[in-house]
């Protein structure tokens, strides 16, 4: 993930082509084998146990080395090992760099040290982007301090679902709070109970459609009403996750049916409406959330 945050900002300077940077991005893909699949090539599981853990990925929100671990089919020793095994991001993307004679490492150095500068990055904001972590990463973008506790955990549960489901190559960038937002297309749905929240995804349509595709492994030719639809069933899977995690803390919250939104519709708030931008398979898109607010949609 670290050449989704460093690459944008060497083709905004011109330094990467739109086209060697994707090229880069998928090189990088294949160069970073799934844990599952190394597992079987090594002889720790067999493919139907893998398959298992992916089945039970879609319904917990759990890495898939804990899953193992705790089904008995790998051991902590084994999964430290694979992941070692799985590639550095960092240093895959900074070989393609020096492979493709874009920049030697010298350069590299100056223009990490210039991208730090620019976005207003600590060591460790960098040293998180560089990790290919997450949880980390989204950190590094939710350092405004009127985000509540539990809207930083839900926004962090629907970047690690949005990489297991629609793209390893999700881009986020700063988590904005304002008092409305307008989009032309939204796919959204209510929570209610010790937390009243609102949750959506947002934007001129096209990022839905990839998440809404991805999802149902279906290709739409338009933004219509069956791509709001799968959109918000993946917001549904995800918001169900999100309930049982609340749940076994004791929190007492009921998700009410999706809703969609096919023109332009604004959501405002008397509090803080959350605004967190997303970029999938290339499309803007943008995750919505008001908690604990009175709001209105219109």
């Amino acid at each position: 993930m670290f050449g989704v945050y460093f690459g944008k900002y060497l083709q905004d300077k011109g330094i990467l082509t739109e086209e060697q940077l994707t090229d880069i991005l998928e090189e990088n893909k294949s160069a970073r084998v799934k844990m599952g699949l190394l597992a079987v090539e090594q002889g720790y599981m067999t493919e139907v146990q893998a398959d298992e853990v992916n089945m039970l990925q879609t319904m917990q929100d759990r890495r898939f080395g804990d899953i193992a671990v705790d089904k008995g089919y790998l051991t902590n020793s084994q999964v430290e090992e694979l992941l070692k095994k799985q590639g550095d991001a960092y240093l895959l993307f900074v070989q393609s760099l020096i492979e493709r004679d874009v920049m030697d490492l010298d350069q590299i150095q100056k223009e990490l040290n210039a991208y730090k500068k620019a976005e207003r990055l600590t060591a460790l904001d960098l040293d998180a982007i560089k990790s290919a972590d997450i949880d980390k990463i989204v950190q590094v973008f939710m350092k405004e301090p009127v985000i509540p506790p539990i809207v930083k955990d839900f926004i962090a549960l629907a970047a690690r679902n949005l990489i297991r489901f629609v793209d390893n190559n999700l881009r986020i960038d700063k988590v904005e709070s304002v008092s409305s937002y307008e989009a032309n297309y939204i796919a959204s749905q209510n929570l209610e109970g010790d937390y009243n929240l609102f949750t959506g995804f947002a934007g001129d349509g096209q990022g839905i459609k990839v998440i809404g595709e991805a999802y149902a492994k279906e290709e739409f030719d338009t933004v219509d009403e069956d791509v709001l639809d799968a959109c918000c069933e993946f917001l549904n899977c995800n918001n169900g996750i999100f309930a049982t995690k609340l749940s076994n803390e004791d929190v007492d919250i009921d998700m009410l049916p999706p809703e969609m939104y096919l023109q332009t519709t604004t959501v405002s708030s008397d509090g803080n409406v959350f605004r967190i931008p997303f970029t999938v398979q290339g499309k803007a898109v943008d995750l919505v959330v008001c908690v604990e607010t009175k709001w209105s949609i219109r």
